[in-house]
Parts: structure tokens; C-alpha cells; sequence
């Protein structure tokens, strides 16, 4: 018996049991293995593609091919074409994580129990929450490119779960290891020591530093620049300088052409890995174990308890995002001292005014009352 038009049709190769299917759409026919020599599911598997068809949500048999390795390769290249700072974060996190678990798979097949189980997986190894996540984001990354491209090459997007950070950031120098630490970096050298003083007082990244050019800095203006596109986030900046700065950077750009670096070696080499340095003026500065990207926090915290607005701290710093920026949000148990110092001093002067307030109507009370009885006693007389 003859299946109705548009209702697609089933048949077995006289070589095979498995059973195909074999539809139309827009008068192209297709045929499709449904691996499987059970009548009743091959037929189920026939009326879901006629249902696809019926709603406009057949994909065509070609996303069903598409592999997670494929999708990696767009990501990837998408982050080559858009000169990326952190493709080779990205690259590392495909080629060492997520492509031993995803990259023989299809797709279609990523679903969120597969992906709570690499997560799984991953917290097995030891890594942390804050590591996965960056992963997860650069596999759901993957899935949208995918989505948004011609033809999509994908459906649909999995769920990604958000693991809990404990991201807080602790590092972050006081005022007197600031200065214990600043002079050993004098110690060592005039690009360590105003190296050390970009990083404290604007809160930017050693890369950002290291890669500061002759050029940037402008002496009569006393301002440095950032290019568009140089930093992490892509923005440009600029910021002012003071008298202290301007020593420190005068000296350092002195006798240099507008391409040169501004942070050099005695040999003239531009300043590229430090960590052996910092490592040893940290320790001598009794502030060991703190990183260069710490000063970053102390920026953030000496400008917040400066006074300075916080959208302007995150303009100075190259904060792009609100969340960001709060985990650099230090606050330290003197700040909670003179927070309380600064609630009771309101509290007091509010009495005083309270006090002061009553005692003046009170005396105009007064004033008003002698008139009175003097009146009163020459009414008596």
C-alpha cells in the first residue's frame, strides 16, 4: 500500500536490514539512513523529519554531519582575522582540553548532560571553576559562530553552566610596603622602579607597560597613551602625570627616538620577562609572592579611597565590565575602621546641630514669655 503524498516513504537495500527514508523538500529528494532494522523506529524516525519539514525546522542533513573540531576551526580562525591579544589562550584551552573530550563528536550530540560531565571530568583533574568556565565559554563561543553563520551549521545552542568563582581578588599592597617596595626597585633599576610606579598608579597590565613607546608619553602635556587596539579590551586611554612621574619618565626617555621603548635594560633591550627580578625585590620588600597584576588591585583600591568616581577608575584602568571591576573592589579592615569613624562623626555633629537647634528655640521661647508677664503685672497694678 502507497504511502499519502508528502509523507515521505521507507525501503531496505536488498543488501541490508537497516531501513532509509526518503523524503522531499522543495522538490529535492532525500535519503537517509536510519541505522536501524526496527521497522517501528525507522518509521518513527520518517515522521519526525515530515514534522521538520512541516514546520521549517529541517535543517538539512548536512548539520548532522558537522563535527565539533569543525566548529573549533571557525572559532579559531575568527579570532586570527580579528587579531585577537588572547588567541593563544584559546588555542591552548581547545588543543589541551576541550578537543581530547569534544572533537570526535558530532554537534548535535552536545548536549548540557555531556557537558556537565567534561565539566565533571575536568574538576576531577584538579582545575578550577574559574579555569573551566573560561573553557565553556570558549566552546559556547564555538556553538554561536556556528549559529550565525550561512548556512548555520548548527540549531541550537546547549545550556553552559556557570560555575561559582571564588575570585576575589586578595593581593594589594599598603602604603608602607609600597614605598618598602618601591625602593627596591630603585635598587635594581630606573625601568623596574617606574615601572612599578605606572602599575601602582593607574592599575594597568604588564603588557600594557612593557609595550609603552617613546612616543606615548608626551612630557609638555604630561600625559601617556594607550592606542586603540594595543590593549586588552581594544579601547584607547589616557591618563596624566605628576611631578614624581615625570622624573621617572623624563629620564626614562631620554635620548630615545619616538619608537623606542620607554622601559629598557642598561644594554639598551627592551624589557620583555621579569619574573626572576620582581620575584627577588618582592621577597627583600617583605611582600613575597605578589604579582605585578596585584598593583592593578592597589590601584584600583588607593583611587576608590581617593575619592575618584568609579566609572573614571575604570577608565584609568581598562575595566570594560561593572563585575570585573568589583572583584578588584579591595576593601581592608582599616577602611571599615574609617568607615565607622566617619558614621559616628556624622552621628555626633547631628546631635550637636539636634542640641544646638533646641537650645536656640528654647531661648526664643524664653524671650517671648518675659514681654508677657511684664504686661500681666501692670494689668494687676
Amino acid at each position: 500500500m502507497s504511502r499519502p503524498k508528502g509523507t515521505g516513504c521507507m525501503y531496505q537495500r536488498p543488501d541490508s536490514s537497516v531501513w532509509w527514508i526518503k523524503y522531499s523538500r522543495n522538490g529535492k529528494n532525500f535519503r537517509e539512513s536510519t541505522h536501524t532494522d526496527n521497522k517501528r523506529k525507522a518509521e518513527r524516525m520518517l515522521k519526525q523529519r515530515v514534522a521538520e519539514l512541516v514546520t521549517g525546522t529541517f535543517p538539512g542533513l548536512h548539520v548532522e554531519r558537522v563535527r565539533v573540531d569543525e566548529l573549533a576551526e571557525d572559532f579559531l580562525r575568527e579570532y586570527r582575522i580579528n587579531n585577537r591579544k588572547s588567541l593563544d589562550d584559546a588555542e591552548a584551552r581547545w588543543k589541551l582540553h576541550l578537543k581530547p573530550f569534544f572533537a570526535a563528536m558530532r554537534a548535535v550530540d552536545v548536549s548540557s548532560g555531556l557537558i556537565a560531565r567534561y565539566v565533571d571530568a575536568r574538576q576531577q583533574e584538579s582545575a578550577a571553576n574559574a579555569t573551566i568556565n573560561r573553557e565553556l565559554a570558549a566552546l559556547k563561543r564555538m556553538f554561536r559562530l556556528a549559529l550565525q553563520s550561512t548556512p548555520p551549521k548548527v540549531l541550537r545552542t546547549p545550556a553552559f553552566p556557570k560555575l561559582t568563582e571564588n575570585n576575589a581578588r586578595m593581593g594589594f599592597l599598603t602604603d608602607a610596603q609600597r614605598d618598602a617596595l618601591a625602593t627596591e626597585c630603585s635598587m635594581v633599576g630606573l625601568w623596574l622602579r617606574t615601572m612599578f610606579e605606572v602599575g601602582c598608579t593607574y592599575g594597568w597590565r604588564v603588557n600594557e607597560v612593557k609595550a609603552l613607546r617613546v612616543r606615548h608619553v608626551d612630557l609638555d602635556a604630561r600625559t601617556i597613551r594607550l592606542d586603540p587596539g594595543t590593549t586588552k579590551n581594544g579601547a584607547g586611554r589616557v591618563v596624566t602625570f605628576e611631578r614624581e612621574l615625570y622624573e621617572l619618565l623624563s629620564a626614562c626617555v631620554h635620548g630615545k627616538s619616538a619608537d623606542d621603548f620607554v622601559f629598557t635594560r642598561d644594554d639598551g633591550k627592551p624589557v620583555r620577562v621579569f619574573r626572576t627580578t620582581w620575584r627577588n625585590v618582592c621577597t627583600r620588600a617583605g611582600v613575597p609572592g605578589l604579582l605585578f597584576h596585584d598593583l592593578r588591585r592597589t590601584a584600583a583600591r588607593n583611587l576608590r579611597r581617593a575619592g575618584v568616581a568609579e566609572n573614571i577608575i575604570m577608565q584609568i584602568g581598562g575595566w570594560r565590565t561593572r563585575s570585573v571591576f568589583d572583584r578588584y573592589a579591595i576593601i581592608t579592615e582599616n577602611d571599615i575602621v574609617e568607615a565607622v569613624r566617619k558614621l559616628e562623626a556624622d552621628r555626633k555633629q547631628r546631635e550637636a546641630v539636634a542640641v544646638e537647634t533646641a537650645m536656640s528655640h528654647e531661648s526664643v521661647t524664653k524671650s517671648a514669655q518675659v514681654p508677657a508677664r511684664v504686661a500681666s503685672a501692670k494689668l494687676l497694678n
